[in-house]
């Protein structure tokens, strides 16, 4: 979610055709199926208003370490299945020889121009020149902080971007084609498409869509799963909780990955609907049925009213109340990007053909690339140490 600006171009995102059999639908775009009381304008003010109260920390009190990457290992790996959280909802995810972003955002700004609005926080953990070739890009919904313009104009323009495939929910074709982006696969709720090895499809979330004043809910928004043979993978997008997450580890679950939302969900009076809490999120990878999941939406961008720093505080209690496995539910103690990859016991676990196994299970030894160890301690005692594969 941002704050949706209002565009000085034409409104050039059109629905599809609604179907009278599927409930999401109206006449004029989408909607949730889970009833509630939507937002108004008025509602918005009042949370702007509130929020010009409150001593919300600014960017200045934030100084996340930065885990250090290995561009060259991701750039000639299409062999390991492997991770990168790239900072808010974009990770690179290396899956049976694909490479695959989701969200991308490589922008300074949350806007739909880059002399105002919010501002980048933490530096991206992965610059866009130092990205592989791009196979696969997932897009959610058409907010900016998930849409942005200039990163799908750069992608595009990369020695290769011709080839890569963009899927998208129903009703954003026409803003990509407007744009040169020719290679798009527009889909609706439980869709399914096959590109190549892997099978992807879009699966229902609750949120909402405007990219300017009058665009409310004309395009619609979506998770995504990924499937392999020997790999499923989840990426949750930006919801609120719902039911659906159940349905969705019923149908196509369980997962072997799943990226999950943890940030931007104060004041709970406006933000509940559409954004989780750490506690939600929580339950998301439970209802899912994900053997490890990577938190995301967080620490990048000032968007909602809590700290930065303050869902990874709620979370990790979470998790040790609940007595999790180590390992199963990760984040980084910082915005600033980690990366993963098969590796021993000490490290995130990807299950690949490749790998070897020991007591703790199935594990490899990567080509010479940078390895995180997890964190294990409080959080102020978090520190992020990293060492060359041997």
């Amino acid at each position: 979610m941002t704050i949706c600006f209002i565009c000085l171009s034409a409104l050039n995102c059109a629905a599809q055709t609604p179907s009278a059999d599927k409930p999401h639908h109206t006449h004029s775009g989408f909607r949730n199926v889970t009833e509630y009381e939507e937002h108004d304008f008025w509602d918005f003010l009042k949370w702007r208003r509130e929020r010009a109260k409150k001593e919300i920390p600014g960017p200045q009190s934030y100084d996340f370490p930065l885990a250090k990457n290995n561009p060259d290992f991701l750039k000639q790996n299409r062999s390991m299945n492997t991770v990168t959280w790239i900072g808010h909802a974009t990770i690179l995810l290396q899956m049976e020889g694909y490479n695959i972003l989701t969200d991308p955002h490589f922008s300074k700004r949350v806007s739909p121009v880059q002399w105002a609005g919010p501002e980048r926080v933490a530096p991206l953990g992965l610059a866009l020149e130092d990205l592989p070739p791009i196979d696969i890009v997932v897009i959610s919904h058409d907010h900016y902080d998930s849409l942005d313009e200039q990163t799908i104009k750069k992608l595009r323009q990369r020695p290769g971007g011709e080839k890569t495939r963009f899927y998208v929910p129903l009703g954003l074709k026409n803003w990509f084609a407007i744009r040169g982006v020719d290679k798009v696969v527009v889909m609706g709720w439980w869709d399914r498409h096959r590109d190549g090895n892997l099978e992807i499809i879009a699966v229902p979330v609750q949120h909402w869509s405007k990219r300017s004043i009058f665009s409310r809910n004309k395009t619609l928004w979506a998770g995504w799963v990924i499937k392999a043979d020997a790999f499923r993978f989840i990426f949750v997008g930006d919801t609120g909780y719902t039911a659906h997450f159940k349905e969705i580890g019923e149908r196509l679950g369980p997962f072997d990955l799943a990226a999950i939302p943890i940030g931007a969900y104060e004041p709970r009076w406006f933000m509940a609907k559409h954004h989780v809490n750490p506690a939600e999120s929580v339950q998301i990878h439970k209802d899912v049925g994900s053997k490890k999941s990577v938190a995301i939406h967080w620490g990048t961008f000032l968007l909602t009213d809590e700290p930065l720093d303050d869902p990874l505080k709620n979370w990790l209690p979470l998790c040790r109340k609940i007595r999790f496995p180590q390992k199963t539910f990760w984040s980084s103690n910082t915005a600033k990007p980690s990366f993963w990859t098969e590796s021993d016991r000490d490290h995130l676990i990807f299950n690949t053909p490749q790998t070897h196994t020991d007591s703790h299970g199935p594990y490899a030894r990567p080509a010479p690339a940078i390895r995180l160890r997890l964190p294990r301690d409080n959080l102020a005692e978090q520190k992020l140490s990293s060492r060359c594969a041997g």
